[in-house]
């Protein structure tokens, strides 16, 4: 999840913070050799996610790391629900291949859920171009935490703003769209014409939208501060446009 959104408690979002960073148009991505469908799923609620949350404005410092935090009770629910979408999918919009973040939360969303599918096994890569971006300094901590042993980083954030930001030993969102590149260039060869389910974090399905449809850097930076990917969502594109965006509908159904 995003340095400093990832710390955001729920219900309060933070200001907004000016991006200082040139704004690039990419071109949009083109789809025509690559996989056919692309369906992008955040891991369900986490631990973390839980206790960050809970904790409000009290610092907190969540000590597992962060490739091996676990999903609460909702988060294992979350994933069976996905694991019902799957299955009540038409042949044609199935997914057929399977590319999977290696942090726990991740695997253990797309395990619960293709339990809960009952399609039996599908090939599943797990890349690490996938993971989270690395928050640094600020791993496991909350916004209030960052701001009593950081505040600092805090004002060079705002100076950089949201997008070029890089915490000390972290990664920017703009380190994520790079790497999110060149897996999708890889993608292309590999799931050319194919329907991929992709099972990640909010940072990565936000830098896969930047990708596909040729965001531009400041509206990558507005969605991370007021449009937090949720958790268990679900985002599509068929031949590279995008028919639905953070849909949670199966969680409530």
């Amino acid at each position: 999840m995003p340095a400093l959104a990832r710390f955001r408690p729920m219900g309060s979002p933070m200001s907004p913070v000016p991006s200082t960073a040139t704004e690039v148009m990419p071109p949009p991505y083109d789809q025509r050799m690559g996989p056919e469908r692309i369906m992008a799923v955040r891991h369900g609620e986490s631990e973390a996610n839980l206790a960050h949350r809970q904790a409000g404005e009290t610092p907190l410092v969540y000590e597992r790391g962060d490739d091996e935090v676990t999903l609460t009770e909702l988060g294992r629910a979350q994933a069976a629900a996905l694991g019902g979408l799957l299955a009540a999918l038409p042949g044609d919009e199935a997914p057929e291949l399977v590319w999977c973040s290696p942090y726990l939360r991740a695997l253990d969303t797309w395990k619960l859920a293709q339990e809960a599918w009952g399609a039996g096994p599908l090939p599943v890569t797990v890349d690490g171009r996938l993971r989270d971006q690395e928050a640094g300094a600020f791993a496991q901590l909350n916004l209030a935490a960052i701001r009593e042993r950081h505040p600092g980083e805090l004002a060079r954030r705002e100076a950089e703003g949201a997008y070029a930001f890089r915490p000390p030993g972290g990664e920017s969102l703009a380190d994520v769209v790079v790497r999110l590149r060149g897996f999708l260039r890889d993608l292309d060869g590999r799931a050319s014409g194919r329907r991929v389910l992709i099972v990640a974090h909010d940072s990565v399905v936000l830098a896969l939208r930047h990708v596909l449809d040729g965001r531009p850097d400041a509206e990558l930076a507005a969605v991370l501060e007021f449009a937090p990917v949720l958790n268990a969502s679900v985002s599509v594109w068929r031949a590279g446009e995008l028919l639905s965006f953070n849909d949670v509908g199966h969680l409530t159904s």
